[in-house]
């Protein structure tokens, strides 16, 4: 029994869509925690055992955890709470049902940076690692993989109707500082390899990394030429994020987590790894662009 939560989010959907594709063959059943049953897509239907509510929530996790050898593990950033809440709070109902249950497999969401001296100062991300180190810490033989992960190439759609407007997309990082970054679709892959195949133990994170490092100015020239138009990057300042987002009246502390993350990136917080055969994934930003961004910004 695998248990997804989270399942119709940017990755969930991509990883229960897999699931539901490998999961018969491999004699596995499935079983969801969704707040909304309704959300979920056709094809789940009656296939995957659903469990209403959320995976905050401990009664919840303790009925979805009853009888699972493994379960993926995404934490949904709360905007309304500090960073500690919005990942260890919100955590720790799950640590408790994994070892009452005796869950043998975890496989979580995590980021870039562990071990980096800006990991103990990049906001969200400082949360999250927090997150694995409780998660790790379960006990009773809960092994567990950190999905370590940079920023999402899907990132780029909440900036769709400025793209397709204005010609213009923006973020705080130097136009030049090339990291990686990675499409979703392809950490949801990583996650269902790691979860159908439990040979593995321990604790460890397990970067998820895309072709190549990038720089806005190399996402601007790709996106021109996959969209047939302009694009330009423009920095922001980190005063100027920090006050829009208190403008959209999300908690003081979650939005200095934010700031302090992408500080961080800026500092180069996520180029610290490697890239090998086993941390690259698939997708190119190129081979993004035209299958996901361009529909979004010619719709």
């Amino acid at each position: 029994m695998i248990v997804i939560t989270a399942p119709t989010g940017n990755i969930g959907r991509h990883l229960l869509s897999r699931l539901l594709e490998s999961a018969p063959a491999a004699g596995e059943e499935l079983r969801v925690i969704v707040r909304d049953p309704t959300r979920l897509p056709d094809e789940a239907r009656g296939r995957v055992e659903v469990i209403t509510g959320s995976h905050g929530d401990a009664d919840v996790v303790d009925r979805a955890f009853e009888g699972a050898d493994a379960v993926f593990w995404l934490v949904p950033p709360d905007a309304s709470l500090t960073p500690q809440d919005a990942y260890t709070g919100f955590t720790r109902p799950a640590v408790k049902a994994l070892a009452t249950h005796g869950v043998g497999h975890v496989v979580g969401v995590s980021a870039l940076g562990r071990g980096t001296p800006l990991a103990d100062r990049a906001g969200l991300v400082t949360a999250s690692l927090a997150m694995d180190d409780l998660i790790a810490g379960t006990g009773n033989g809960v092994a567990y993989r950190a999905l370590a992960c940079p920023s999402f190439f899907e990132n780029l759609l909440e900036e769709s109707d400025s793209i397709r407007e204005r010609g213009v997309f923006t973020d705080v990082v130097d136009a030049d500082r090339k990291a990686p970054l990675v499409a979703v679709a392809d950490i949801a892959a990583v996650a269902a390899g790691l979860l159908l195949d439990r040979s593995w133990s321990g604790s460890d994170s397990v970067p998820v990394l895309g072709p190549q490092d990038l720089s806005p100015n190399d996402l601007a020239r790709v996106m021109t030429e996959q969209l047939g138009h302009d694009v330009r990057y423009e920095r922001q300042s980190l005063d100027e994020l920090h006050a829009t987002l208190v403008g959209y009246g999300l908690d003081k502390a979650f939005v200095q987590g934010i700031v302090d993350m992408k500080r961080a990136k800026d500092e180069g917080l996520d180029s610290g790894v490697h890239r090998t055969p086993d941390t690259t994934s698939a997708t190119s930003f190129e081979r993004w662009c035209a299958q996901t961004l361009k529909p979004a910004v010619l719709s």
